[in-house]
């Protein structure tokens, strides 16, 4: 199938050189790059996701804002001689 696509000068250039420098065309090196990013983002396939490793429920201790950041250093540090 033949399609046609705007490449920005500057990633048609390297790609360019890219290919040379391979000894190949242009064609195989963007097929292989389109191949590559579509093995990613097969179906199914898990993403990675970081383990929960939150303790207790509800957020900040009662009283405490996001916003107090003084405040939440504090009780970063407390008892740590920080």
């Amino acid at each position: 199938m033949r399609t046609s696509i705007d490449i920005p000068d500057g990633l048609f250039q390297r790609a360019k050189k890219l290919a040379r420098e391979r000894k190949t065309s242009l064609r195989a090196l963007l097929l292989e790059g389109l191949s590559e990013v579509l093995r990613r983002e097969r179906p199914g396939r898990e993403r990675y996701q970081m383990k929960d490793c939150s303790f207790g429920s509800g957020g900040l201790v009662e009283g405490l804002e996001w916003t107090d950041g003084d405040r939440l250093r504090d009780l970063t540090y407390e008892g740590r001689g920080g």
